[in-house]
């Protein structure tokens, strides 16, 4: 619930009051009992305080002046530093600069280096110095602060007496003004004296613990009351939730008297804004520090909030005014509070509020909703809570109530689709939808098959979302109804590489959780006529439209879903379509033939074209077949390609010397007007020929000008912008270099004739800080690489690194040494990224020294850079490279913990090849420092037997296996968790693609116990640690665990363990041998927690991926998906699909029985209550209204309406039943009594005197809100009688009959007869 997380955070920092600020103040008592008298705190007389902190004042003041001059001073030497610096960088490109002067420039330099080193450390030892006394002095600090609270009590008491008492108050508090000679004076002096109480408060914690929170809620109330103004009533609230810090405190709250007041000041209007947003952040702060979050038994929801009913009641209602501007933030708070204590929201009606805002909007909260009931339903000990088929179901309405609403209902239906989504998408809500033989469900897909409703399209777009179909761009063509085979060609997915991405998502994943699920998803959907009522949809027309050719499509998807995911047996069933059939071959009526050829034709259509058009699904990786017509292709275009080098090497003299001249290269310099194509041929044909290169090189010159182009001092290659156009040049640099190292000739013209390399080692040494020729506008300056093709020469030289010539040649030339020097520079990370990106790696030598220099950079960048490409460099080796792994071992030390967790995220993906797992293995990396990060990795290695011996005597897999047993194990509970968070419920909460993405890239995390498992010495070691006979026992012991939410989450743990064991050839027979299979069987159909029955559910598709254990499942009448080869996939569904969704109903408690009050005697009051009472009928509430408005203006009932025991009858009265919050405002104006301290007190006294006792017959009598009424909707009910009626004299009764008996009160539903 991350928005209620938010929610809390926000209203003032709450959590901050908590335990966390005791642990660290290193309080362990209680509160202090502080005395209230102005004796001198350990004998310090006042004014000795006050001459203390002037002295400890003008300290202060002298050591920030020395701060600031000492800041001054460091400014100045800063800019003396940056000055030299800028000298000697001009220096090093002007050849003119004396040497005197730049000997000068440095010894100022140095100068201002060690005078920046001394001001530095005066500043540090002189900060510390004023920290060190700042400790030293915190306890008169804190005696301070108290001394100050103390005062800003006694002023808050002495403004709540009398004017001449005010007068006597004690002088010993420096705080206290003079007395304040009217209202508006003392409501003033009460906010400033609260607000300062409020800042000590906020800027001394220990204060907190130390004020006596009784005597703060008393000095607090005396400004809540209704003469005072709305600030002052807003700062008072405030003042209390400041002082409330852990339980205790919210105990020593709950002995005044604040429910009044707060049930008052609830029920104010939007006038009153700042008031009542105090006091939700009161109720906030009372539920984050007072709440017990568990019960004795455990359970969730069993806790208890320390608020009463009436406060609840205030609160639902404010929720429940759709204007309310804190409408949102008491939503959350409910939900928050139905989590923690679900019997209290159940009495005060907050259930019946929530399940409306959950159907009905605000639509942004209405996923955090849905999100609590789930937890809710989850547990029978909080679901029984709940009328089964009729309270969680409201979620449904938006999408069952939308036939006749019209197109402007379409965004609530969407809304409705994506929370649907949400609920089926977990266990809790699925299996709670199956309840009464999938009527929900069947309600749902019912919506289909009413004709008129246009947006049933949103709802088919919710089954796609639902099973997690992700239908590709031509599906679209498909639903327009155009041939797909005219449409366009099969996509050419295997013409090139893989990206790591795509790699990463096209290998198979070892466990298919997901898979699982949506299984059972369509074994559910099918039961309930999901077919049957897509069906439907065709027979609507004859000629079809785009909603049942959607439909047609969701048919042919779900159909490859069955076939793909369930077994045989079942996707045998599904696959007949039996109604479609019937209409097809209805020779009787000609439009069903035509409908149902229609349909079969359609899905024939989509069958023969999804193989042609997504030829992915069908296989495993991207790998070109060799019968495949795009290989034909490939092999043409190679065979013409090696017949055209072949020509071109028999060129004679003549048509030699004609492509040369054709070139345009020897007549002019403008390579606009070269003719690239016949050049590109020479290059790549004729040059290749050793005589056909000397006699360029030699004869023609044709080289010495094709070279001086790329030359970069030239300015004609190295200035081409950098667009998509001007690529080739690059590619065809490239292929002439490749070409001069294939002959001796091309070789020795590279070496001594062309200066081409020269101008490159020229350029890099424009950059070297180590060489004094730096300039101004170098060629390899980071502007001209991004704008030009300057980059090339990276390339370049990647093409002479991969050839042993071209490394002999930049050996020779020291290219690698400018390579070296760029390292170490951080200006220039563009470069040497380009450099590491562009080198060639398979020749042992200088490009693998530049590499591991690169990864050993003292940049964190540039070796998270070049561990990336490390990592790719082993993930596109067809082999295991020793030296790549040893490098990307090494970085597994590297300090930036980032570059760790990279370097074992590219390790973990190499090893799933078992050849470089044996290669990594025998290189013995140690990884005990990576902590949690090197988990992942060290568990690959368990799976080999080579590993595993080397973990074992290395200490690891004992005390890896003890953390697991106690720790680690219910770890995985929530990592498992969060991974079927992620993979089912991404699309229903967020549509981007980026969150489809990374849900895609999440992993089923591994198992300890299930690598275990996968060796012989693992299975060893794990039978002597007995842990497999512990866990039996405790699953035959706990299965069924209702209540405990320990001992549930320790049995998800240990079925989780007892399937990843179960997965593997080794570990079955440890289930086998305990005969643990029949009690995961009797658990997933029996257990009365949803969620467990999904572990299990996920548990027993882990047993299925061996074939032994596929076969033992079947005896159990759970049945395995086989591949076609008839191996198990790992997917396992129920037989007798009703046996297992099968939920018992259960009977909803009834609300406990409000506390009743002794009846009034007199007749008068007996009818002011009479119609107080009738006001919760919102049939007779007018009625009831205007007699009591009527009531109000006769004289002998003006007692009635100043009198404290009424008053606090009516306040019952709202705080027992439920009233809307006009109402409340309504019943609370009709009092003519101002609430105040000593109104309150009368109230409390009330509370006591007027309590019927337990065995009276004549209490009054008792409402029960139904948790099924909407908020809003009129209860049925007679109208009442006339208003004579309630004048008529009546004697009262004293006997068994309650008085209350009326005639309109006698016709009210929801009174009891007695």
């Amino acid at each position: 619930m991350p928005a209620i997380a938010q929610s809390t955070s926000a209203v003032d920092h709450l959590g901050a009051n908590g335990n966390t600020q005791r642990h660290e103040l290193g309080y362990t008592g209680g509160r202090s009992a502080v005395s209230m008298s102005t004796t001198p705190v350990n004998g310090m007389s006042p004014s000795d305080s006050m001459s203390n902190e002037s002295r400890a004042d003008s300290e202060d003041r002298v050591k920030a002046e020395q701060l600031d001059a000492l800041a001054s001073r460091l400014d100045v030497q800063k800019r003396i530093k940056e000055g030299a610096e800028s000298m000697l960088q001009f220096a090093l490109t002007d050849p003119n600069f004396k040497d005197e002067l730049r000997v000068k420039v440095e010894a100022e330099l140095d100068r201002a280096r060690k005078e920046i080193e001394t001001i530095t450390s005066q500043m540090h030892s002189l900060s510390t110095k004023t920290t060190r006394k700042n400790s030293v002095e915190e306890r008169d600090d804190f005696r301070t602060a108290l001394n100050n609270a103390i005062g800003c009590i006694k002023t808050l008491s002495s403004l709540g007496r009398s004017p001449a008492s005010q007068v006597s108050a004690s002088p010993s508090t420096s705080t206290i003004k003079a007395a304040p000679s009217n209202e508006d004076d003392v409501d003033a002096a009460r906010i400033e004296t609260m607000n300062r109480l409020v800042g000590i408060l906020q800027r001394n914690l220990r204060v907190r613990y130390a004020v006596p929170i009784s005597e703060v809620v008393q000095a607090a109330l005396l400004g809540l009351s209704d003469k005072c103004s709305k600030q002052c009533r807003a700062c008072a609230y405030r003042l209390i939730r400041h002082a409330l810090v852990d339980p205790e405190s919210i105990m020593r709250l709950q002995e005044q008297p604040l429910d009044w007041y707060m049930i008052k000041s609830l029920a104010r209007d939007s006038k009153h804004a700042v008031e009542k947003e105090q006091v939700v952040k009161l109720i906030r702060a009372i539920v984050e520090i007072g709440s017990t979050r568990r019960g004795p038994s455990g359970s969730s929801g069993s806790g208890s909030v320390p608020l009463s009913d009436g406060v609840l009641r205030a609160f639902v209602a404010t929720a429940e005014q759709p204007d309310d501007l804190l409408k949102l933030i008491c939503i959350e708070t409910l939900a928050e509070i139905l989590l923690i204590d679900i019997d209290l929201m159940s009495r005060t009606g907050g259930i019946r509020l929530l399940l409306h805002v959950l159907a009905e909007g605000p639509l942004e909260i209405a996923p955090i909703l849905a999100s609590t009931f789930l937890h809710v339903v989850d547990s029978p000990s909080t679901r029984v809570y709940l009328h089964p088929g009729t309270d969680f179901e409201i979620a449904l309405s938006g999408v069952t109530d939308a036939y006749g609403k019209g197109p402007e209902h379409d965004e609530r239906m969407r809304a409705c689709a994506r929370i649907i989504t949400l609920l089926l998408r977990t266990w809790s809500g699925l299996m709670y939808f199956c309840m009464g033989d999938l009527l929900a469900i069947r309600t749902i897909i019912d919506t289909l098959r009413i004709p008129s409703l246009d947006s049933r399209e949103i709802i088919i777009d919710m089954f796609f979302d639902l099973l997690d179909i992700k239908p590709p761009d031509w599906h679209q063509t498909f639903i327009d109804g155009r041939r797909l085979t005219m449409y366009r060609r099969p996509m050419p997915t295997t013409d090139l590489p893989p990206s790591p991405s795509s790699k990463k998502s096209q290998e198979p994943e070892s466990l298919k959780l997901t898979d699982q699920y949506i299984a059972l998803l369509i074994l559910v959907f099918t039961k309930a006529g999901l077919l049957d009522a897509l069906t439907s949809m065709f027979e609507e027309s004859t000629t079809g439209s785009n909603l049942s050719r959607k439909a047609t499509l969701l048919m042919a998807e779900v159909l490859q879903l069955a076939n793909k995911l369930l077994p045989l047996s079942q996707a045998a069933k599904i696959q007949s379509l039996p109604r479609v059939f019937d209409l097809a071959s209805d020779y009787g009526r000609g439009e069903h033939r035509i409908i149902g050829s229609l349909a079969l034709s359609a899905l024939d259509s989509f069958n023969r074209n999804v193989a042609r058009l997504h030829p992915t699904a069908n296989m495993k990786n991207n790998r070109p077949r060799a019968n495949s017509g795009e290989d034909a292709v490939r092999r043409g275009q190679r065979q013409v390609e090696q017949v055209k080098i072949k020509m071109g090497m028999q060129m004679d003299d003549r048509t030699f010397q004609a492509a040369l001249l054709e070139t345009q290269v020897m007549l002019t310099k403008d390579h606009t007007k070269w003719n690239f194509e016949t050049l590109q041929d020479l290059i790549e044909g004729p040059l290749l020929n050793p005589k056909r290169m000397e006699e360029a090189i030699k004869v023609s010159r044709f080289i010495r000008r094709l070279m001086s182009f790329f030359h970069p001092f030239s300015h004609r290659f190295s200035d081409m912008p950098r667009v998509k156009a001007n690529q080739r040049w690059v590619k065809l640099g490239s292929t002439l270099l490749t070409t001069l190292l294939a002959s001796t000739d091309g070789k020795r013209y590279l070496e001594s004739e062309d200066d081409f390399l020269k101008q490159i080692v020229k350029s890099f040494a424009q950059l070297d800080p180590y060489n004094g020729t730096m300039e101004s506008d170098p060629i390899f300056s980071k502007a001209r690489i991004q704008d030009t093709l300057t980059y090339g020469y990276l390339e370049m030289l990647g093409t002479l690194s991969a050839n042993e010539k071209g490394v002999e040649l930049m050996e020779k030339f020291k290219i690698f040494t400018a390579f070296y020097h760029l390292s170490d520079t951080r200006s220039r990370d563009d470069l040497i990224k380009g450099i590491i990106q562009h080198l060639d790696y398979s020749i042992d030598g200088h490009s693998r020294i530049v590499l591991s220099k690169a990864l050993t950079s003292c940049y964190v960048h540039i070796r998270t850079f070049a561990t990336a490409h490390l990592g790719s460099l082993v993930r596109e080796s067809a082999t295991a490279n020793a030296w790549t792994l040893r490098l990307l071992l090494t970085q597994l030390y590297d300090p930036a913990m980032e570059v760790c967790e990279l370097a074992v995220q590219f390790l973990q993906e190499a090893c799933e090849s078992m050849e470089i797992l044996r290669l990594v293995v025998e290189m013995q990396p140690t990884l005990d420092h990576l902590g949690d990060i090197g988990h992942p990795l060290l568990m690959k290695f368990m799976s080999t037997p080579v590993g595993f011996r080397y973990l074992y005597d290395a200490g690891y897999i004992d005390r890896e296996i003890d953390m697991w047993f106690h720790e680690r194990n219910v770890w995985y509970v929530v990592q498992i968790e969060v991974y079927l968070a992620k993979a089912l419920n991404v699309s229903a909460v967020d549509n981007s693609a980026d969150a489809a993405r990374s849900a895609s890239d999440v992993r089923v995390p591994r198992h300890f116990y299930g690598e275990m498992t996968k060796t012989e010495l693992g299975c060893q070691v794990l039978q002597e640690k007995g842990h497999f006979a512990e866990f039996a026992h405790f699953i035959r012991q706990h299965g069924l665990e209702s209540e405990d939410i320990d001992l549930i989450i320790k049995l998800k743990s240990i079925l989780w363990a007892v399937g990843n064991m179960g997965a593997t050839e080794g570990g079955l027979p440890f289930l086998e041998e305990e005969e643990i299979i029949p009690t995961i069987l009797e658990i997933a159909e029996k257990s009365p927690v949803f969620s467990v029955r999904g572990t299990c559910f996920f548990v027993l598709g882990l047993l299925s991926v061996t074939p032994q254990g596929a076969e033992i499942l079947d005896d159990y009448q759970w049945e395995s998906t086989l591949s076609p080869a008839g191996y198990p996939t790992g997917l396992s569904v129920p037989t007798d699909l009703e046996k297992f969704i099968f939920v018992p109903t259960w009977d909803t408690p009834t609300s406990s029985t409000a506390s009743q009050l002794i009846p009034p005697t007199s007749q008068n009051e007996m009818e002011v209550l009479t119609a107080l009472h009738n006001l919760a009928n919102t049939v007779i509430a007018n009625q009831a209204s205007r007699t009591l408005a009527r009531l109000k203006t006769r004289s002998e009932y003006k007692d009635i309406f100043s009198s404290p025991s009424m008053f606090y009858r009516a306040l019952h009265t709202i705080s027992t039943h439920r009233y809307r919050l006009p109402v409340r405002r309504y019943v609370l104006d009709l009092f003519e009594i101002d609430l105040d301290y000593e109104v309150a007190k009368q109230l409390s006294h009330y509370a006591e005197t007027l309590q019927a006792p337990d065995d009276t017959s004549t209490a009054a009598p008792s409402r029960v809100v139904s948790v099924l009424g909407i908020p809003g909707r009129a209860r049925h009910g007679s109208e009442s009688g006339e208003e004579d009626d309630l004048e008529e004299p009546q004697e009262p009764t004293i006997a068994a009959e309650p008085v209350m008996n009326l005639r309109p009160m006698s016709r009210i539903i929801g009174f009891q007869e007695k």
